[in-house]
């Protein structure tokens, strides 16, 4: 497991000194991964108890006719260009997932 997030950082920084715009790098260790392209991205806000706020960012993926969605934390929208095909890694929570590290391939 360490070999392989010390290949995801190497290739991430790797990625960003290329000049690649759409790498984002976090830190986690326990991630799941949704991938698709991208077909819909909104920043919204939700309102949580105590008259708490989140930003997130609400985004749904399509791939083999089947949508895949996730909600991250704070305003991601750069890194979910609309018609790219892109796989995120991400680490789950409430009210939203914390990305780890967003590859996309322009189609």
């Amino acid at each position: 497991m360490q070999r392989l997030l010390a290949l995801v950082f190497a290739l991430t920084f790797l990625l960003g000194a290329a000049g690649c715009g759409n790498v984002f790098v976090g830190g986690a260790i326990h991630t799941q991964t949704i991938s698709g392209t991208v077909s819909i991205v909104q920043l919204t806000v939700l309102s949580g108890g105590g008259g708490t706020t989140v930003q997130v960012t609400a985004v749904t993926l399509l791939a083999n006719g089947m949508a895949s969605a996730g909600t991250f934390c704070g305003d991601q929208r750069s890194q979910f260009p609309m018609n790219t095909f892109v796989q995120a890694n991400f680490t789950p929570g409430q009210p939203c997932s914390n990305l780890t590290i967003v590859v996309g391939i322009k189609g």
